[in-house]
């Protein structure tokens, strides 16, 4: 036992013992400084929900407001339709995610497993349409649902998503690929075909990958202000992303409450990211493992 302690004290004055809390000391200073540079926009958001418009133009800031203004919130749900806006995007992100993991999914798993004569050429080919801006692309789209009468409907935003995505594409691809060929190849001999290898073989084993996707997938469309505003008209039709801009006019904006409309309309990405946490982070762990 004496040695034992001897052994622990030797290893506690040791140089690289106290180099090593150091760097864990340096690191440990980096994440709060960089958690608290995330949370201050959002805490002052909370903040400014509370407050009236003055209050919140205030200089130096006011970080807990007194008196708090509790009706900030129920003014500013009743301001615009926000339940209409919220259903909206409800529909459109239900029918979006569908598309995606629908049409991705097979579309990876062929990028993945399928030998076919220029498959790596089409894939680079894929993945470099990422790097085209919006507005290179927004014009075209707009001028091909005007053709198709698609404008101010829900059409442009949840079509497309049928189609594939670029970058969900290559996530479900590098998933697939750690998969092991061994699962598939004893499917085969027992005389399934691609389909059902896809069906009842890869996908029970890419939960968290399409869990992932599904999360990514509802941030983009509830987040979107640019394709909504573009595609849809009618004040009925809108998104949250567009009901928030109600509370900006040209001269003014209603901070208090348009606050209050982004803390609630952010409540919903919080609740699914702490349900889904375990597969969200399970999915990017897995597909950064092989490139």
């Amino acid at each position: 036992m004496a040695s034992r302690n001897s052994f622990n004290e030797q290893d506690y004055l040791h140089p690289a013992h106290w180099r090593r809390n150091i760097w864990n000391l340096i690191v440990y200073l980096m994440l709060i400084v960089g958690s608290l540079m995330f949370i201050l926009p959002l805490f002052w958001a909370l903040s400014s929900s509370f407050k009236s418009d003055y209050q919140v133009m205030q200089y130096p800031p006011q970080w807990i407001p007194s008196p708090l203004r509790w009706q900030n919130y129920p003014e500013a749900l009743t301001y615009v339709p926000f339940g209409r806006f919220a259903l909206n995007t409800l529909f459109i992100a239900a029918l979006a995610i569908l598309g995606n993991l629908l049409s991705c999914t097979i579309i990876a798993y062929g990028f993945a497993r399928l030998r076919a004569p220029g498959k790596n050429f089409f894939f680079i080919l894929m993945l470099s349409t990422m790097m085209l801006v919006e507005p290179v692309r927004i014009i075209p789209l707009y001028i091909e649902f005007n053709t198709l009468g698609w404008i101010d409907s829900y059409l442009p935003l949840i079509v497309p998503a049928f189609f594939g995505s670029p970058f969900y594409i290559f996530l479900l691809r590098q998933f697939f690929m750690n998969i092991p060929l061994e699962l598939e190849e004893a499917a085969l001999i027992d005389g399934a075909n691609r389909l059902q290898i896809l069906w009842k073989v890869i996908l029970p084993l890419s939960k968290p990958a399409l869990a992932a996707i599904a999360i990514f997938n509802f941030q983009g469309v509830w987040n979107d202000f640019l394709y909504p505003l573009v595609f849809l008209h009618k004040q009925s039709n809108y998104t949250i992303a567009l009901g928030l801009n109600f509370f900006r006019s040209t001269y003014t904006v209603h901070w208090g409450y348009l606050m209050a409309a982004s803390i609630v309309a952010l409540l919903p990405m919080v609740i699914i990211f702490f349900i889904a946490q375990r597969y969200f982070i399970q999915g990017i762990t897995f597909t950064g493992i092989k490139g």
